[in-house]
């Protein structure tokens, strides 16, 4: 048995996750072992086992190894012509043939508590970004601050487990700049400059 393979074996029993009360009835333990195993028997130098590893996570997580280009051959009608998704990258879409495509992904809000990280609309934007090709996906992380609701200025609210509402605001809108640079400005779409 090789050193890689005894040390998975070893701490995924240390974990419990070959036990029967496991996560899986132990399954999960079976499942790694197996995939310790090919890779093992592989037979990987430092470099190349770092590859394969890095490739595999990224296939595995169903991301992209390569730009996405926006050619035809990669979307899939999902909804009768009226939305189409990327097939390489399926967080990617277009509202129409022609439409301009979007990332969901592109920005995640992060309040001050350690769960509180979500996708959704902060003020007048939207997790979702469009973008041009071609492209990488890339997630930024905004931050935000939670802020008493005002019925006159704000439209929507979270709700508490007290009853108290609340909204979240960018804490610091120059963060939204490196997002520009990745993505297209929503006031470039608003004024009709992106294609």
């Amino acid at each position: 048995m090789s050193t890689l393979i005894n040390h998975a074996k070893v701490e995924l029993e240390s974990a419990g996750l070959f036990d029967e009360d496991s996560d899986y009835g132990g399954l999960l333990g079976k499942a790694v072992l197996e995939l310790v195993e090919v890779f093992s028997n592989q037979g990987h130098s430092g470099m190349s086992a770092s590859i394969v590893r890095n490739i595999f996570n990224k296939v595995a997580d169903f991301k992209p190894l390569g730009p996405l280009t926006g050619e035809d051959k990669e979307w899939a009608d999902s909804c009768d012509g009226e939305i189409f998704q990327n097939k390489r990258c399926s967080a990617v879409f277009k509202d129409g043939k022609e439409g301009t495509p979007y990332y969901l992904d592109a920005i995640v809000w992060r309040g001050g508590d350690y769960d509180d990280s979500f996708t959704g609309s902060v003020e007048e934007f939207q997790s979702r970004q469009f973008l041009k090709f071609p492209f990488v996906p890339k997630t930024f992380y905004i931050d935000v601050v939670k802020t008493e609701f005002n019925p006159e200025v704000d439209k929507d609210h979270y709700e508490a487990d007290d009853g108290s509402k609340y909204v979240y605001r960018i804490k610091d809108r120059k963060q939204l700049e490196k997002v520009w640079e990745h993505y297209i400005n929503p006031e470039e779409v608003a004024n009709g400059k992106a294609g």
